[in-house]
């Protein structure tokens, strides 16, 4: 079992910045995959990004590409995303996903933060 706890988002203007955390209840060393997804009202939950358990290997959506990243931190169980550039279709629910393969496998979601790109 893994429980992910999302933090950072809120109200930004256009053209700003925001840091959304994402913390495991466990070693994220012991995670394959874990990636940032949101879903917009009336909209499809989409992949923002991803990272591989060795932090080797990361995957944007082409629309945050270059605004975007994707980073964790093993020693604090989090993974994090720098939002900068947002625009008003940043606009969505941000969730933190776990995927584990191997043992014990598993697909965790965390709760899901607000992120709201406005004027």
């Amino acid at each position: 079992q893994v429980q992910l706890v999302e933090s950072g988002g809120g109200l930004v203007q256009p053209g700003g910045s925001l840091r959304l955390s994402c913390a495991a209840s466990r070693s994220i060393l012991s995670i394959n995959v874990m990636g940032w997804y949101r879903q917009a009202p009336g909209k499809q939950r989409e992949l923002v990004a991803d990272i591989t358990r060795g932090g080797f290997i990361t995957n944007y959506a082409d629309s945050v590409k270059g605004r975007f990243t994707i980073s964790r931190d093993n020693a604090k169980n989090t993974v994090y995303l720098q939002m900068n550039s947002l625009k008003t279709e940043d606009t969505a629910v941000y969730y933190c996903r776990a995927v584990i393969t191997n043992i014990d496998p598993g697909d965790y979601w965390g709760q899901g933060t607000q992120v709201t790109v406005s004027s």
